[in-house]
């Protein structure tokens, strides 16, 4: 569903050579799978996700996506329009930070993906409502991110993340403002709609115990990724 081959990502320091962050990094996520990756803070785990997701332009290797190249070298075989099309249908962000609209309710949050692609608000709310109910927020569809918990607002991106029904969902950190408990909630949750679903998971994560449980873990060191266990 996705490979990425050979990816290199460096960013320019002011007066000091270019720090190299991806040293040639190679993975394959199959449909349906649960990847997580684990590593030191600062060892490029949230680079890898941005580019991943298309939010950046590596600067050199290939990115495909179901078979098609994406990136090549630093090129983009898309254009503007048809990449953030490609990023809208096919990718979901979790973020550590939430990212909620403050001024919007979580309905309105969640819906506004599907009614930015299609101008439609009513379907997108009736969605946005069905996919909230399912994650447990029944009760919460009209609140304010401020008048929820930290954990109703992580399942209120991810409902949002899953919006546009997505084959591969992002996540950097999603538990990382949560406490132990909501976390493990958190995780079993992103693991049963990754089973219930198909749709694949790619998470970064600092809980070691999560990270065991998923269909592959790797590690981030050194600019380069290993499965843990081989």
């Amino acid at each position: 569903m996705l490979e990425a081959r050979k990816l290199v990502k460096s960013y320019a320091l002011p007066g000091q050579q270019p720090l190299q962050i991806l040293k040639g990094i190679d993975l394959t996520v199959r449909a349906g799978e649960l990847v997580t990756i684990v590593g030191a803070s600062g060892s490029g785990k949230t680079t890898l996700l941005n580019l991943l997701g298309t939010l950046d332009m590596p600067d050199g290797g290939e990115l495909l996506f179901e078979g098609k190249s994406i990136f090549s070298g630093n090129k983009c075989r898309l254009s503007k329009k048809e990449l953030a099309r490609f990023r809208n249908r096919k990718i979901g962000f979790v973020f550590q930070f939430h990212h909620l609209l403050s001024d919007f309710t979580a309905l309105e949050n969640v819906a506004m993906a599907e009614f930015i692609a299609t101008g439609k608000l009513k379907p997108a709310k009736e969605r946005a409502a069905g996919l909230l109910e399912n994650l447990g927020l029944k009760a919460r569809l009209d609140h304010l991110p401020s008048e929820l918990s930290g954990g109703e607002q992580q399942r209120v991106a991810i409902a949002r993340a899953l919006m546009n029904d997505p084959v591969l969902v992002l996540a950097d950190e999603p538990s990382g403002n949560l406490d132990s408990e909501n976390s493990r909630l958190l995780y079993e949750l992103m693991a049963s709609l990754c089973r219930e679903r198909k749709t694949s998971f790619v998470i970064v994560t600092h809980n070691e115990e999560f990270a065991a449980t998923a269909d592959r873990c790797l590690h981030m060191q050194d600019g380069f990724l290993r499965t843990i266990g081989n």
